[in-house]
């Protein structure tokens, strides 16, 4: 009894763990209207920018339809580039006029204007079609924020539309191109500086990026969760005579349930994969695919598994752990394949490496148990029974010995 307690203790953390893992995690920790300025700048207006963690503040001067903006992005290292641009006749990045911030090699901030003509662009500094001032950028814990003073675009009163963006440094020290997925592809909308209305990217990117966050926790849950989960019912539950055979139904459980979350994950990856013309993702296409075809046949394998007494049962079982192991390997590397493709917040990185952590705890503690069981139990077989130590004594009084039977047949016939 003692040692089914340890082990149901053991397995409570995968259980707590997967229904926390359901529940929605607490968005941010900052936002615009609680930050203040190292320099005691103030802006009257700010807003959370939706994507890529960032912030804009601004203050607007009706009378001269002029601009005070500060873009922040926390959280970025060196190596990385960030812009702040305003589009007056599209939606997205060709054609809009950017403000551009990057740490050189020297220590120093960098910060210029760039003119973008298309999605290729190499950011060179340019001059912008409506007149920028005052434009400096600092870096400072980790933090790249632009601050300039803008003339509004005549012909769009006071709702531009804004864009955001950042991307990695070049080996030589200057910007290259940003990711063309995720979070990268959202990261627009409009804004109107006398109000402070701000408008998303639009319906049809929100949704899509809905149904990539859906495909990644469907994903997480079924190949990282369940699955694992799973095999440690498996391996450490039937170690109890009196968890037979309630260990191999929670196992099927498991494993079923893992597999009926993941057939829609794969299902959504599909979808999404036929709608993302000319981005492809081929490492992580061919490791689902991989992955969703051992499952099935690991799911499939149940219909011919052979009896216990049968003489292949011993081959069935090697082949079935074998597979069961390397769907849990498969499913882990591709679910931070698809973390590296969708390029979320870092709390939900984060998140899967301590679920990674629990379990890793867990399987620790479940084998240490089940080995102690184990050897408990061979020191019992060991130790004579209480009918086999009386026999044993009779056998002494007839002076065999402590050799046992056969020393005494030997000591009798040397005697005759």
């Amino acid at each position: 009894m003692a040692g089914q307690r340890a082990l149901l203790l053991g397995l409570y953390p995968c259980v707590l763990m997967v229904f926390s893992m359901l529940l929605p995690l607490k968005s941010r920790g900052q936002t615009c209207s609680n930050y203040s300025f190292p320099s005691n700048q103030a802006f009257g207006s700010c807003t959370d920018l939706p994507y890529l963690n960032s912030y804009l503040h601004w203050d607007y001067h009706a009378s001269t339809g002029k601009v005070k903006i500060a873009y922040r992005r926390p959280s970025v290292d060196t190596s990385k580039w960030v812009a702040w641009a305003i589009n007056p006749t599209s939606t997205g990045m060709d054609g809009a006029q950017a403000m551009v911030a990057y740490q050189q090699s020297n220590g120093s901030v960098r910060a210029y204007t760039s003119p973008i003509d298309g999605d290729q662009t190499k950011l060179e500094e340019g001059n912008l079609s409506f007149d920028v001032s005052d434009l400096s950028a600092t870096y400072a814990s980790g933090e790249m924020t632009i601050f300039a003073t803008i003339t509004l675009p005549a012909g769009n009163g006071t709702t531009v539309n804004q864009v955001w963006q950042e991307g990695p440094l070049t080996g030589g020290g200057t910007p290259g191109p940003h990711a063309f997925s995720g979070a990268n592809t959202l990261s627009k909308g409009s804004l109107d500086f006398a109000s402070g209305l701000v408008g998303s990217a639009g319906k049809g990117g929100d949704s899509r990026l809905r149904r990539k966050y859906i495909h990644g926790l469907l994903n997480a849950v079924s190949w990282g969760i369940l699955m694992p989960v799973g095999a440690m019912v498996a391996r450490y539950l039937r170690v109890f005579e009196s968890a037979d055979p309630a260990w191999f139904y929670l196992h099927v459980a498991c494993q079923h349930s893992g597999y009926i979350v993941g057939v829609a994950g794969w299902a959504t990856g599909l979808k999404l994969g036929s709608e993302s013309k000319g981005i492809t993702y081929a490492v992580h296409r061919t490791i689902g695919i991989v992955l969703f075809s051992l499952a099935t046949l690991q799911v499939t394998a149940l219909l011919i598994r052979p009896k216990k007494e049968h003489k292949y049962r011993k081959y069935w079982n090697a082949y079935h752990r074998a597979v069961g192991y390397a769907v849990i390997v498969l499913g882990i590397v591709n679910i931070f394949r698809g973390l590296d493709a969708l390029n979320p917040l870092n709390k939900w990185r984060l998140a899967y490496i301590g679920v990674l952590m629990v379990l890793g705890i867990s399987f620790l503690c479940l084998e240490v148990c089940t080995w102690l069981i184990v050897l408990r139990r061979w020191r019992r077989s060991e130790r004579p029974s209480p009918s086999q130590a009386a026999e044993d004594k009779v056998v002494r009084g007839y002076g065999y010995g402590a050799g046992g039977a056969i020393n005494g047949i030997f000591r009798t016939q040397y005697s005759m």
